[in-house]
């Protein structure tokens, strides 16, 4: 059975954070820090992963994800890790 982790991860150089969720964690924070070519993470490198939850499937990783990139989801990650 397949796992999803919804991560978020935080450049400290540019004080940005990222949140996303995938089935492969390692190949992921990879992709963010060498291999992308193009897109949001690749401007903030190198990032860090500040904060994991596992879920048990995507449609729970999509639905987690979206609150934490929503207005209150934001605060909480704010408020939760400092950032």
């Amino acid at each position: 059975m397949e796992e999803f982790v919804v991560y978020i991860l935080y450049s400290e150089k540019y004080n940005k954070s990222y949140t996303g969720y995938t089935a492969d964690l390692i190949s992921r924070f990879r992709s963010h820090n060498k291999l992308a070519t193009k897109g949001f993470t690749i401007r903030y490198r190198p990032w860090k992963v500040v904060y994991l939850e596992f879920l048990k499937t995507k449609k729970e990783a999509i639905i987690r994800e979206k609150f934490l990139k929503s207005g209150k989801g934001r605060a909480w990650v704010k408020d939760k890790l400092m950032l």
